[in-house]
């Protein structure tokens, strides 16, 4: 079986490489809106040379790699040409250079619903997050299996269009079963405002719809369809490169925790020492400070403060909760559960004066013995929250911002 890698090519023009650089040196400092205003405000001729992979989907039988086949403009005999025939052809993912559209690639996905190759294998292999944009093909009637795939795509907030093919054999049997009333105009009519209203239903705004026929790329919408890829590349190729961005800084992201990391020992043997001191209870309230205290810390380095997001939100439209919404990093119960064992050091020592004892001593040693590593690995878990909060808030400002008009 085959596996595809989600991992964008970060080659290309020396431009798009260096925008990549800068956007990461202004992560690792924190600056997220520096970051997301830098690449907003670049032209949309500056994406023209960013990969885009489309990805056609469909179920099985619905021709797909005949559609890719009349895109590409190759007979189906063509040695570069996508297998077709009347068996499952299409069985892993393969990759076709669209020929007029540079860096433009178009993935020929299995069929949804193949008997060799079942659902949940499908879900397993083909991870529809590796492709920027979406063709979904289909044949005949709208059913459940495009309504899956078209909630999957906007689970993920990208973009699709809708093709209906095979319309020379809806035609065809139209005009067989009824050849009085034929009208070619009104049935591709009612074809494609059956196919509007469908996806509707699904929660589709404005619906793109394309009826076409894989034997005759000439007519119906086929050129439509060609024009208005065309047209909506740049757009494409820049919400590709906004999404992509995320996942290019992971590495950044994981510099700049470890580095958060190594500063954590100094807050750990604070907390344990304040723990010693003899009083029940203030190992708990110290921690609780100084966690409080050491989260903030992170959210102004990572650019996660109240400041940094309410900027960040008016940048992309959006309002500082919605950013704030992704953040698991601002619930404070996982934090509490982990000062539970402050409880035993507290406890050690009450008995001790209820027993007389002038000072706690093993009360002392127990809280401070349970603060230090307590603290130590609960600051660890906040830095990693932090780090992944932070490309969680930037997925979600991207793909604000990829939404508002350029």
């Amino acid at each position: 079986m085959f596996e595809l890698h989600c991992n964008h090519p970060t080659g290309g023009s020396t431009a798009r490489m260096m925008d990549i650089e800068e956007f990461k040196g202004y992560v690792y400092d924190g600056s997220l809106v520096d970051a997301v205003s830098n690449v907003l405000a670049k032209p949309l001729e500056a994406f023209a040379n960013t990969p885009l992979r489309i990805a056609v989907v469909g179920e099985l039988g619905s021709g797909k790699s005949s559609f890719i086949n009349a895109m590409l403009g190759l007979d189906a005999d063509d040695p570069r040409a996508a297998e077709t025939g009347i068996h499952t052809m299409t069985v892993e993912v393969k990759t076709y250079p669209y020929p007029t559209l540079p860096q433009v690639i178009l993935c020929d996905l299995p069929g949804k619903g193949s008997s060799s190759f079942g659902e949940n294998t499908f879900a397993k292999k083909v991870d529809l997050n590796c492709f920027d944009f979406f063709i979904i093909v289909g044949s005949q009637r709208f059913r459940s299996t495009h309504a899956d795939l078209v909630h999957e795509i906007q689970e993920m907030e990208k973009r699709f269009y809708f093709v209906r093919a095979k319309a020379d054999l809806d035609l065809m049997a139209t005009k067989r079963q009824r050849p009085s009333a034929y009208n070619e105009e009104k049935i591709l009519l009612r074809i494609k405002e059956d196919c509007r209203e469908c996806l509707i239903k699904e929660w589709v705004r404005d619906p793109q719809v394309f009826i076409v026929s894989n034997m005759e790329p000439r007519c119906f919408d086929f050129p439509l369809l060609q024009e208005t890829l065309k047209a909506d590349l740049l757009r494409l190729k820049r919400q590709a490169f906004l999404l992509s961005l995320p996942s290019i800084c992971m590495p950044t992201l994981e510099k700049k925790k470890e580095a958060r990391k190594r500063k954590i020992w100094l807050t750990a043997i604070c907390s344990g020492l304040i723990a010693a001191i003899p009083v029940p209870g203030l190992s708990f309230m110290a921690a609780m400070f100084l966690f409080v205290n050491f989260r903030t810390q992170c959210f102004l380095d990572f650019g996660l403060d109240d400041r940094s997001l309410a900027a960040l939100a008016q940048l992309v439209g959006k309002s500082e909760a919605v950013l704030k919404a992704v953040m698991k990093s601002l619930v404070l119960k996982p934090v509490i559960l982990w000062r539970l064992p402050d409880l035993v050091g507290a406890t050690v020592m009450i008995a001790e004066y209820s027993y007389g004892w002038s000072f706690p001593i093993f009360g002392c040693l127990l809280s401070g013995a349970i603060s230090l590593p307590s603290t130590y690995f609960m600051l660890q878990k906040c830095v990693s929250d932090v780090a992944d909060d932070t490309q969680r808030v930037l997925t979600k400002a991207l793909k604000a911002a990829e939404k508002e008009p350029v």
